[in-house]
């Protein structure tokens, strides 16, 4: 079993900075995917970024440059550093996990969501 929650999401103006933060808990396996999601008001959820457990990240175009996503493998904790927001950037964040055993999806959770507000 594995829990994430999240925190970090609220109001800020175009421009600003927030921190996402996504803490695992339970049965974490060595290897495994951790990362977000998004879904804005009548769009199609989407990748933003996800990091391995050896540190390989993937980040989507629409935010490379301004948004960092890192983790601590020791607290079990992923982080979305989220600079020069954009209000097109307002949306629900989930989190994600995933891990694998023997090449193949174990389990894949999802956080409840923490939602980002940019104002114009």
């Amino acid at each position: 079993q594995v829990q994430l929650v999240e925190s970090g999401g609220g109001l800020v103006q175009a421009g600003g900075s927030l921190r996402l933060s996504c803490a695992a808990s339970g049965s974490i396996t060595n290897i495994n995917n951790m990362g977000w999601h998004r879904q804005a008001p009548g769009k199609q959820r989407e990748l933003v970024a996800t990091i391995r457990e050896n540190g390989y990240t993937n980040v989507a175009d629409s935010v490379k440059g301004r948004f960092t996503i890192s983790r601590e493998n020791g607290k079990n904790e992923v982080y979305l550093q989220m600079n020069s927001l954009k209000p097109e950037d307002t949306a629900v964040y989930y989190c994600k996990y995933n891990d694998y055993v023997r090449g193949k999806v174990n389990l894949e959770v999802w956080g409840q969501g923490t939602l980002v507000t940019v104002s114009a």
